[in-house]
């Protein structure tokens, strides 16, 4: 065990050194562009619609190879280039202090800066800039997003700033997946799957049923859209422990964004799609078939869910005959539901039936 701790914080160490140094170079390149009175400028990966590409070997979105200038020759860029040269130096701050700060407190912090954000989103949109320039994670410039983390509960023990902690013992609402979640060791899993639910609704009608113990799983909330850190440790548990990942979602197309962002990333983080998708991961959510087959409530679909249904058509992470089927159908029947809908049939209608109907179809697809 202090083996293993000794590495852990080796290799931090080493990452903290290696962006520390990534940040400082950034500044150099400046100094010297001005010790050779030639106009500072920095080569910037482009992250345009027209630079980022669906790899169907490696199964999600990556940046292509295009890269853009962003040049204090260029009055429309001045700004710009300004206020990456202020985020990256408030990051080179927070790295060699090992402090961390959430995007929000970075856009308050701007306020002082003299070249202040006109909104969060565009300190955001700096902050990622940086990430992909350097080659670094957010988490390692020392930058946490300010919504809480989702929750894992179920037969899994990890380590934790040194202390070890199980899953299943945290009380009903399981422990909480941080933005330092790379940070924290995995240690025993006894057990064979990752069931991942978008609402935390489903998560405790799980966790109340003891699906945990029922399907010999880690029961994942992901609170809707997944944050950065619950992909990562969907990923880390896929990969490092081998526990296939199942995710039920709503029936619906925004349920089906949620999940597909977990199987094959997404286009805004083509960057750091390697470190945070799951491209094995399968979705057993509610599908317009099941809509049918289990005659669920639903609601009528919007013209904004029609139009995003057929956008969904049209992306290559929708290509299979599976879901070109199922949003065909969707389309058709004009309907969608939710997760919580089998409580037409009681409370423990979905871990009774459906689940295991679920599972049950895909080993037979295995």
């Amino acid at each position: 065990m202090a083996e293993v701790e000794q590495k852990k914080q080796t290799h931090k160490e080493e990452r903290q050194k290696y962006t520390l140094n990534k940040l400082k170079g950034l500044g150099q390149e400046i100094i010297e562009d001005v010790e050779k009175t030639k106009v500072p400028s920095i080569r910037v990966p482009s992250r345009g619609t027209g630079n980022i590409v669906y790899d169907d070997a490696k199964r999600y979105y990556v940046l292509g190879d295009r890269f853009g200038h962003r040049s204090l020759g260029n009055v429309k860029q001045i700004r710009k280039l300004g206020q990456m040269v202020y985020v990256g130096n408030f990051c080179k701050d927070l790295v060699a202090r090992e402090k961390t700060a959430t995007i929000r407190e970075m856009y308050y912090v701007s306020e002082g800066w003299g070249i202040s954000f006109k909104t969060q989103q565009e300190s955001n949109i700096v902050g990622e800039d940086l990430e992909v320039t350097l080659g670094v994670t957010r988490e390692e410039l020392g930058l946490m997003p300010e919504e809480d983390g989702a929750s894992v509960y179920g037969d899994l023990t990890l380590i934790d700033e040194g202390t070890e902690i199980n899953a299943a013992k945290m009380g009903k609402s399981g422990y909480t997946i941080s933005p330092t979640i790379d940070q924290v060791e995995l240690m025993d899993c006894n057990v064979d799957k990752v069931l991942a639910v978008e609402t935390m609704g489903m998560f405790h009608r799980l966790v109340q049923e003891n699906a945990h113990k029922r399907f010999n799983c880690l029961i994942v909330g992901l609170k809707g859209q997944a944050a950065r850190a619950t992909r990562r440790f969907i990923k880390r548990l896929n990969e490092e422990k081998g526990l296939p990942v199942y995710i039920c979602n709503d029936g619906d197309p925004w349920g089906f964004h949620i999940a597909q962002v977990i199987i094959s990333g997404s286009a805004k983080l083509a960057h750091v799609n390697h470190q945070l998708a799951t491209p094995d991961a399968k979705f057993i959510g509610v599908t317009a078939s099941d809509i049918i087959n289990y005659d669920l409530p639903t609601d009528k679909l919007k013209d904004v869910d029609v139009m995003r249904l057929k956008e969904l058509s049209k992306d290559p992470r929708y290509k299979t005959d599976f879901w070109q089927t199922e949003i065909k159908k969707m389309l058709k029947i004009g309907k969608k539901a939710e997760q919580q809908s089998f409580s037409k049939y009681g409370l423990e209608y979905v871990v009774d039936t459906y689940f295991p109907a679920k599972f049950e179809e895909m080993e037979n697809q295995a």
